[in-house]
């Protein structure tokens, strides 16, 4: 009794053994109008083209299908019974056809957005707005949070696109560069800094107790590693627009986007204090699941970021 092993049988793919959508589609119209021409004309292609791909289709299923003559094209006998499992294949494909387009438009009903506080706050109204006059059938809902729940929404399935301005990327999400933007440090104008003759030294800044977002904050983030750690906050608070307030009633001092605080500065109800020896510049970075690129809706609006 032998021990060989038989060689493994050499599978050749169902593509390689199965004419393509288009060849059956011309397959059929030369049925129903006994001319490879028109059959041609109908699919917007070139005689030639159509006679290549006919021949090119008997050669892979190794019978002829259409005899040609000056009257017109005939099906042979095979042609015929081709052309039969040929409608099968090609009323199934439309009704998959049929059921993507139905995926996509559910996709395509609504778009889930996660997005860090001042981001939300200061730049999504205006692409939502544009968005919306693109796609005005697209129910839109925002998620507003720090930029660590915008990455736990993107990997939990509960939000499509996330933007956030921390000093990296969440793990688990790819992202792009859609903006840039600088923290300020600001008083109200009766706090001492408001009267400062010269610029803050960073030291002095990473020891005093400020009114602060809280951790997870891209805002937070950002301060926390140009100035190599942070005192224990003065106060600790959840929003842009809540820190904004409490350093407008004179509780203290605040670190905030620049974003933030134009109107306040404009009216003078907040006053910048500079800084000597610190970068806050940042960027504002939209996120997704890795490999996920977005698209749909979700494709639309992080385009509209970019323009």
């Amino acid at each position: 009794m032998s021990n060989r092993e038989e060689p493994p049988a050499v599978v050749v793919s169902l593509a390689h053994r199965v004419p393509d959508l288009g060849a059956l589609e011309l397959l059929l119209a030369v049925a129903r109008l006994g001319s490879l021409g028109g059959a041609a004309r109908e699919l917007g292609i070139t005689q030639p083209a159509a006679s290549s791909r006919i021949r090119s289709m008997e050669r892979q299923l190794g019978v002829a299908l259409v005899d040609r003559s000056p009257r017109g094209s005939r099906l042979t006998d095979a042609g015929a019974l081709v052309t039969d499992w040929a409608r099968r294949i090609v009323e199934a494909a439309e009704a998959f056809d049929v059921g993507a387009q139905a995926l996509r438009d559910r996709r395509d009903s609504r778009l889930r957005v996660a997005a860090s506080m001042t981001i939300a706050e200061y730049l999504l109204p205006g692409w939502l707005l544009a968005l919306r006059a693109q796609r005005p059938d697209t129910a839109v809902s925002l998620l507003a949070g720090n930029s660590a729940a915008v990455g736990e929404r993107l990997l939990s399935g509960e939000a499509d696109l996330g933007f956030v301005e921390g000093v990296g990327v969440p793990p688990g999400l790819d992202s792009t560069v859609i903006a840039h933007d600088r923290l300020i440090v600001v008083t109200a104008p009766g706090h001492a800094w408001a009267r400062r003759r010269r610029p803050l030294e960073a030291a002095e800044l990473a020891a005093t107790p400020l009114i602060l977002r809280e951790k997870g904050s891209g805002t937070r983030q950002v301060l926390d590693a140009a100035l190599g750690g942070l005192a224990r906050p003065l106060i600790e608070l959840s929003s842009t627009t809540a820190v904004k307030a409490a350093a407008v009633s004179g509780a203290g001092p605040a670190v905030l986007s620049e974003l933030a605080v134009g109107e306040e500065l404009a009216m003078r109800r907040l006053v910048p204090v500079p800084v000597d020896g610190v970068a806050l510049a940042r960027e504002l970075r939209a996120v997704w699941p890795t490999g996920h690129r977005p698209v749909g809706p979700a494709r639309d609006l992080l385009s509209l970021t970019r323009g």
